[in-house]
């Protein structure tokens, strides 16, 4: 089994709720903190700075923009944000009201993609504000993460519906249905090889589901540690956080997994990404990002 060195480093009190982070175009982490409506920046190595917003809008997940910038929801406030490289905000409410958005992620037609959970919507907001609803053909659905695929559309979860969904720039949706019933699955991110890697919260389950459809679900030593949020490193391997079990693990296109114990009991592990330097770094409720090396790379 491979050995981790895991660092958290401070970016926040314990009440701030670091929740989603991605790399910037700058070199830097960026993250949301959602229960003190802030977005937090961190050059690794260095000390966090943070940008002040409506203290009640839940900024929630993150991602960087086609126009150099970093876009992100606001899940309390039905909002999408725009943020630049030195702070410079820009906000967008979508138009259905109550919407709740979650997920968002860049899409091949130079435009991000969204959730919309409280509305079984697929939202589209070009760079310059303009934003486009498409509504789901299931309802109660609460469409959750989304990722761009390698096939030019967008992949989302469908946590309530038990199932994965599919969006064309066109609008055209496809839903696929998971094996396991009550699944939950929430993360979601595209792998190296044209599949796409999910988690299943409720089931303790990892999935992988190819473009056409086909799925391959992977049950966790834990089935209660109920996994968050995936990405994919260059290595093609899968990292992913169970909140409650307080770890962070890998698997291999093959299926082989390994978990690792985060140093701090109950630090609830969120968002998860590659970082600027090659690391893998996890968003920790508790107030901290914890940094993730092979144990023979840790500096």
């Amino acid at each position: 089994m491979t050995q981790v060195s895991i660092e958290e480093h401070a970016v926040a009190d314990s009440a701030a709720g670091p929740y989603s982070l991605t790399t910037g175009p700058d070199g830097a982490l960026w993250f949301t903190l959602v229960h003190s409506g802030r977005i937090g920046r961190l050059v690794p190595g260095g000390e966090p700075t943070s940008h002040r917003l409506d203290p009640a809008c839940g900024p929630t997940v993150i991602t960087p923009g086609p126009d150099a910038a970093l876009w992100f929801t606001e899940y309390r406030a039905h909002r999408i944000g725009r943020i630049t490289t030195d702070g410079v905000i820009d906000e967008f409410s979508v138009p259905t009201p109550a919407c709740g958005p979650f997920g968002i992620a860049a899409g091949a037609d130079g435009a991000l993609w969204f959730t919309e959970t409280a509305a079984d919507r697929i939202g589209r907001i070009t760079v310059d504000g303009r934003i486009t609803e498409f509504p789901l053909p299931i309802t109660g659905a609460f469409p959750s993460a989304i990722t761009a695929g390698d096939d030019d559309a967008m992949w989302f979860t469908l946590n309530q519906a038990n199932a994965l969904g599919r969006i064309g720039m066109d609008g055209a949706v496809t839903i696929h249905p998971l094996p396991t019933e009550a699944a939950a699955p929430v993360g979601i991110a595209a792998g190296r090889d044209g599949a796409l890697w999910f988690v299943e919260i409720a089931a303790g389950q990892l999935g992988r589901i190819t473009p056409d459809g086909k799925i391959t679900e992977f049950p966790l030593p834990d089935r209660t540690a109920r996994p968050h949020a995936v990405t994919v490193d260059s290595d093609n391997t899968a990292w992913f956080t169970e909140w409650a079990g307080n770890r962070v693990g890998t698997i291999t296109p093959d299926g082989s997994l390994t978990v690792h114990d985060l140093p701090t009991p109950h630090s609830e592990p969120h968002g998860i990404a590659v970082g600027p330097d090659g690391a893998v770094w996890t968003a920790l409720e508790i107030g901290a990002l914890a940094r993730i090396t092979p144990a023979d790379s840790a500096t």
